[in-house]
């Protein structure tokens, strides 16, 4: 029965993510899904990829949480607009939170909407939002056995983020046995060494990003 209605709920989910991606599609909106674990850094690094692209992008942002809105109140700083979700405790987002958050975005002003997901390594894998790509962020604070414990969301992610490295000299982060890790799971997964503290490795990250915005157009 629990097998019945899980598969219930993703179907229905699935058709209306498919109808979100035709819609996007249809307006030339590039649409990633920016995944991780609590604090790995998701909102930081949001924040220095809006304040390099919002330059020549138009840009908007979905922001899925539990309860607060103290990470959309952080992007809404940047100027750029943003539509808050509280999931009150649901551990994800899904495809009709979002069809319902777009009626507060003028779809045709926009050229990327960056979906900032609920942290966790499980749920949000699961469900298709109508993204163009998964993105995920792993932080070198949460260890490397990460990638084995959560491999759905490291297989269904086009980026992989290793994110504080500057942290690298002062915890217990085996940073080559990750990667080996994520690309057992994903040989065609492009993965980016970054610390958005001490900018290292997003010029990278952003030069890539930009070119699958541009390959989307």
């Amino acid at each position: 029965m629990q097998v019945q209605v899980k598969t219930n709920v993703l179907a229905k989910n699935d058709a209306i993510a498919e109808s979100l991606q035709q819609l996007f599609k249809e307006k030339n909106i590039f649409v990633f899904n920016l995944l991780g674990s609590p604090g790995a850094g998701k909102t930081s690094l949001l924040e220095a990829t809006l304040h390099d692209l919002k330059k020549d992008y138009r840009l908007a942002v979905i922001e899925g949480d539990l309860f607060t809105a103290k990470d959309a109140e952080r992007i809404h700083e940047l100027g750029v607009p943003v539509i808050q979700i509280n999931t009150v405790g649901g551990c994800h987002l899904d495809a009709q939170m979002i069809q319902d958050a777009l009626g507060d975005l003028n779809l045709d002003e926009l050229d990327m909407i960056i979906i900032e997901n609920v942290g966790n390594l499980v749920c949000p894998a699961e469900f298709e939002i109508g993204e163009s790509m998964k993105v995920t962020v792993l932080s070198v604070t949460e260890g490397e056995d990460k990638p084995l414990k959560y491999p759905l969301i490291f297989k269904e992610s086009k980026a992989i983020l290793i994110n504080k490295i500057d942290l690298l000299p002062y915890v217990p982060f085996k940073k080559e046995q990750a990667i080996q890790d994520i690309r057992n799971l994903n040989p065609n997964g492009e993965i980016f060494e970054v610390s958005c503290t001490a900018h290292n490795g997003l010029e990278t990250w952003l030069n890539w990003l930009r070119a699958q915005l541009e390959n989307n157009r």
